[in-house]
């Protein structure tokens, strides 16, 4: 992905599911006009979900997945299908594939995507095997109280079809405001100071992407932007003609700058910026709150979206246990994932502490701040923890 590419968490994800066999793998490469899955007549060839980042016209940046077939069989086929199931946790619009055989099998799967508040379209495939094609749709607008798009993956049929209705459940679902980073926090003709430091775990030679689009964003809304590493924050201070209206920093210094900032300036971190487009700010806030409820016998568990390896003053696995054993002992149980391995069972946990969520889309952080919620776990975020820690949680801006 180039620099000019819009990273896969900004991206609308669009995920096809159905019966093996039922064309889904075909589909996705007549949709994207190139051999993205492999296709094939034997059942169950799409294995793992396949995905394939590009622009649509009329939706825009997107992200399609193709899946592996929800009857799989087998030891790896229950396996697969657990993938596919987790899919769902990304998908904000699914795509049902039927065949004229296998409209009653997608029922269960219809209603799973209605219980994750996914939208969906119906796609009746392999119309050229179709004999009585009038027929077929009425019965799947009978069985799924809605219409299906017709299609034929193999000779391009339907497909433009399918794709005016994908851009209209895109713009039905279009919300500006789970994009936007900084909010209402600044305007335009605002001087905003980024104070970045640049230690061990900042990558040579380039800016992280939480840093990337919030630059990008306060340009667009035509801020006056700044920025320095911490030790360089007072002489940046000294320079500037007035008080910066924001402050955004990296939540391990925000201590350190919030000791510097002029008291008529507004305090945030990148990651509590991210935690309120991405997830439930508000709940993130309540579950920091909770953290007076731990003792040392109590059990956390700390989740961050990216896999990168460990590093010595890592922020999720370093920094925060650190803090977290520090005020209530070295026996707490600190259990730490990353990437897609969120367990489905949270009961066991006291506590939850997820990273800002930069990599995953609006709707994969949602599905897991609902299943903390249905299992009533609190749940918080890296910065607003370290906030809550130091005792300036109160003070910072979201």
């Amino acid at each position: 992905m180039s620099l000019q590419d819009t990273p896969n968490a900004n991206r609308i994800h669009i995920t096809l599911f159905g019966k093996r066999n039922s064309g889904k793998s075909s589909l996705i490469n007549a949709i994207t006009g190139q051999e993205v899955s492999v296709v094939s007549d034997t059942p169950g060839t799409t294995t793992d979900p396949v995905t394939k980042a590009m622009e649509i016209h009329g939706i825009g940046a997107c992200v399609l997945t193709d899946t592996a077939g929800f009857d799989d069989e087998g030891t790896l086929g229950e396996m697969r299908v657990k993938q596919t199931f987790k899919a769902t946790e990304r998908t904000d619009i699914g795509i049902l594939v039927c065949t004229e055989s296998s409209i009653e099998d997608n029922k269960r799967w219809s209603s799973l995507l209605e219980e994750k508040t996914i939208p969906y379209i119906i796609v009746l495939n392999k119309a050229d095997m179709i004999t009585d094609t009038n027929k077929v749709l009425k019965n799947i607008e009978d069985v799924f109280n809605k219409k299906a798009v017709l299609t034929s993956a193999v000779n391009r049929e339907g497909i433009k079809e399918l794709l005016s209705v994908l851009s209209d459940i895109v713009k039905e679902n279009s919300n500006e405001s789970n994009t936007d980073i900084t909010g209402n926090l600044v305007k335009e003709g605002d001087t905003v100071l980024l104070v970045m430091p640049q230690d061990i775990q900042a990558p040579k030679g380039r800016l992280i992407l939480p840093q990337v689009q919030t630059i990008r964003e306060l340009l667009d809304k035509k801020c006056l932007v700044l920025s320095c590493t911490t030790d360089n924050m007072k002489d940046m201070l000294n320079i500037m003609k007035s008080a910066p209206k924001l402050i955004i920093t990296d939540s391990q210094v925000f201590k350190t700058v919030y000791s510097q900032k002029p008291k008529e300036s507004n305090i945030t971190s990148f990651s509590v910026l991210f935690a309120k487009m991405k997830g439930d700010i508000e709940y993130f806030v309540n579950g920091a709150y909770s953290i007076n409820n731990l003792t040392e016998n109590s059990h956390v568990l700390i989740a961050e979206a990216c896999i990168h390896a460990p590093l010595t003053e890592d922020i999720g696995r370093e920094k925060i246990p650190a803090m977290l054993r520090k005020k209530f002992g070295g026996n707490i149980m600190i259990d730490i994932v990353s990437g897609a391995d969120f367990p489905d069972d949270l009961s066991n946990y006291d506590l939850i502490i997820h990273c800002g969520g930069c990599m995953f889309n609006r709707k994969h952080m949602a599905s897991r701040v609902a299943k903390a919620k249905s299992q009533s776990v609190p749940m918080t975020n890296y910065g607003v923890t370290i906030a809550f820690l130091q005792g300036i949680l109160d003070k910072i801006e979201y």
